[in-house]
């Protein structure tokens, strides 16, 4: 089985991420396509599975003001921030309006990263992945949130955490079984 792992990362948080569940995925036996949401392929027929994470940026999906408030940040000094390369260009939000829905339809997941704080006030990325793709008459079958703390960085152990989800879904996906959404 094919799977795509598509990913927009600010300060490497979210990259991480996903290059567990494609290494999770990967140790699975599945061939595996990891890609930065702007170098991402339209065409999705060749993939049964496919992942798509974001950061959490006001609430939902980064949009070109909050990626040039992540690049104003990387820039001061006291953050210890570094920008991610490409992550002043296209994000999902703009992969999830372009790409092509193959029939059948690929089994897809979200996963978003977020400060770890309660939900109603960081709001959640995958959410709003969901949603765009339900527009589109997509079912996402899948959702988790990984965790970064005060400083933006990736919660010790969430790495872990995201290879074991993926693995729910390799085996979910190859069995035809859907997936109850996890949010946790």
């Amino acid at each position: 089985m094919n799977a795509l792992v598509i990913y927009e990362s600010m300060f490497g948080n979210t990259r991480r991420i996903a290059e567990a569940v494609a290494r999770a995925l990967e140790s699975d036996g599945l061939w595996v396509d990891l890609v930065r949401a702007g170098d991402a392929p339209n065409d999705l027929a060749m993939f049964a599975l496919v992942i798509v994470g974001s950061p959490t940026h006001a609430h939902t999906l980064p949009l070109p003001a909050s990626r040039t408030q992540a690049a104003a940040w990387a820039d001061d000094q006291s953050k210890a921030l570094v920008l991610e390369a490409g992550a002043d260009g296209e994000g999902v939000r703009e992969w999830l309006e372009r790409c092509e829905i193959p029939h059948p339809t690929p089994h897809f997941a979200a996963f978003s990263t977020r400060s770890d704080i309660p939900r109603l006030f960081a709001g959640d990325a995958a959410v709003g992945i969901r949603r765009r793709l339900r527009k589109r008459g997509v079912e996402v079958t899948a959702l988790a949130d990984f965790e970064v703390d005060v400083a933006s960085r990736l919660v010790h152990g969430e790495e872990a955490r995201a290879a074991t989800w993926a693995l729910t879904l390799a085996r979910s996906a190859t069995s035809g079984r859907s997936v109850t959404p996890v949010v946790p």
